[in-house]
């Protein structure tokens, strides 16, 4: 194994282990909080901070792992996932419930930072591993993009199952201590194998330098805000709930997310072999964003007309449009984590690759929001108009997209798929 597919192995792992602690704490929260009695806005209030903290986490998080390393922002992430774990882990049941929900968003807020960083970092070192496998003659960024995000997501999938069952089994404090070991594991395997300077390059001066984007970049991480925005609406609150609602368990919700998130990062990986490859990096790949973005488009409309027409055995009627919504959005994600990084420049690709997730955390923040105060003033079809909507926004982003490359930004250049 060469120099920059070992650390592009290296980078995975971890990213992994942190992903499939993160998915169990989303559904310990969830489902433990939905238990106490919580409304579904109340519940995705928890998670606002979480989201939000996103935002600012990606866009400082780029600078810093440009600044001081790639390695070090990865370890920093890490670190701050433990410290939000244990202080959710310190919540008292005798607390009242404001102060309840206060500790909890606080701890949500930390782990928001730690996502998001751990994330910008990760993701930037696939740009700076390619760059050097480039030098050795295989290049394989589209590639490695997609099994990157497609195995992540998978094991953010088996994190849902694992929190709904750690939940059942052993109660939130003591799942919360199991998670913080594992990182804390995971975090002795990044100190000790990746390079302490990986991704240090000149970051920006200024803001104006750091915010001055391609137009490509900027069109892109407008329509992963409403993509993000639409698949969060329905599947942060909505989904879980609704299904709770019709009288599953704990762990069946989580074992269903689960199956559909790890079938929802399979899609990823595969993605290469779904879209059509060129030469240039933008000319295939650009207008496969645009065709899969309106196909997305049109999965909650039909699920919505199903849930207005209350259809027989409605709950499996959604459990199968949400497969047809993971097989879509999955090609769309992949697609879009593979352009922002033919679109990022390779000196600061960890500065535009934190902009771009940035835009991500946003989308994810809105969705949240709206997620628990669209199914709590209408239930599953208000939710799933407000995807809709999201979608179609998503769609004419597209449009923006620049079909050719900055000059000095070098890209992947693929064979074209059979």
């Amino acid at each position: 194994m060469n120099h920059a597919a070992r650390n592009y192995a290296i980078v995975t792992a971890a990213y992994w282990g942190f992903t499939l602690t993160d998915g169990a704490l989303r559904m310990l929260v969830l489902l433990h909080f939905y238990k106490l009695g919580y409304s579904p806005f109340a519940l995705a209030f928890l998670f606002l901070l979480y989201e939000a903290a996103g935002v600012l986490a990606n866009l400082i998080g780029g600078w810093l792992a440009t600044r001081y390393g790639i390695t070090r922002m990865l370890t920093v992430g890490l670190v701050t996932q433990i410290t939000g774990f244990t202080l959710l882990s310190l919540l008292d049941p005798g607390w009242t419930a404001v102060m309840s929900v206060a500790w909890v968003v606080l701890a949500q807020g930390i782990c928001g930072v730690a996502k998001d960083l751990t994330k910008t970092a990760s993701k930037s070192a696939i740009k700076v591993t390619q760059a050097q496998a480039k030098e050795q003659g295989s290049g394989q960024l589209f590639k490695w993009v997609a099994w990157f995000t497609g195995s992540k997501n998978a094991m953010k999938g088996v994190g849902f199952f694992l929190g709904g069952l750690l939940l059942e089994a052993f109660g939130l404090r003591v799942s919360l201590w199991c998670m913080a070991g594992l990182l804390a594991l995971v975090l002795l395997g990044v100190l000790s194998s990746l390079p302490a300077m990986m991704g240090k390059s000149q970051a920006s001066k200024s803001a104006k330098e750091l915010f001055a984007k391609s137009a490509g970049i900027n069109a892109l991480a407008a329509a992963r805000v409403v993509l993000f925005g639409a698949r969060d609406v329905w599947f942060v609150v909505g989904v879980p709930v609704f299904l709770y609602s019709q009288g599953w368990t704990f762990t069946m919700v989580g074992g269903f997310l689960a199956a559909w998130t790890i079938g929802y990062g399979m899609v990823q990986a595969l993605a290469p072999q779904l879209v059509r490859r060129s030469t240039d990096g933008l000319s295939a790949e650009v207008p496969a964003a645009r065709l899969w973005s309106a196909l997305l488009a049109l999965v909650p409309i039909g699920i919505a007309v199903a849930v207005y027409a209350q259809v027989p055995h409605l709950e499996w009627v959604v459990v199968g449009g949400l497969g047809v919504f993971g097989f879509a959005f999955a090609v769309n994600s992949s697609v879009h984590s593979y352009l922002i990084l033919a679109y990022a420049g390779s000196e600061k690709a960890a500065e535009d690759v934190g902009f771009y997730y940035a835009a991500n955390a946003l989308g994810r923040f809105m969705g949240t929001l709206m997620s628990g105060l669209l199914y709590q003033w209408g239930g599953l079809l208000y939710v799933l108009a407000g995807s809709a909507t999201m979608l179609a926004i998503c769609w004419l982003l597209t449009l923006q997209l620049p079909m050719t490359k900055q000059a000095d930004v070098p890209l992947d250049h693929p064979r074209t798929a059979p």
